[in-house]
């Protein structure tokens, strides 16, 4: 599965803003995996539980993920970026 766009949360971009060039380059590498298959296990992928059921997570660097949620097969929406904070 090929993931063709990726629409971002006023949330995520007010955090990615705040982030370090290193994260940030870390990210954007991340994302080009991401794009052609989300579930690539160097990104460790997974579902969420309790309130946010319907929310996956993938790592960027050990301390830091994307939250994100599937609109269709080919299309997500991000959510937020950041440590294990943004879990609460």
């Amino acid at each position: 599965m090929r993931i063709e766009r990726i629409d971002t949360h006023p949330t995520f971009e007010k955090h990615y803003k705040r982030l370090s060039k290193r994260i940030k380059n870390a990210a954007k590498a991340k994302e080009i995996i991401f794009r052609e298959n989300p579930h690539y296990s160097v990104l460790k992928t997974h579902k969420l539980h309790g309130q946010e059921k319907d929310v996956w997570s993938f790592s960027v660097i050990h301390a830091y993920r994307i939250k994100f949620i599937f609109i269709d097969a080919q299309s997500v929406l991000f959510l937020d970026i950041g440590t294990h904070d943004i879990y609460r």
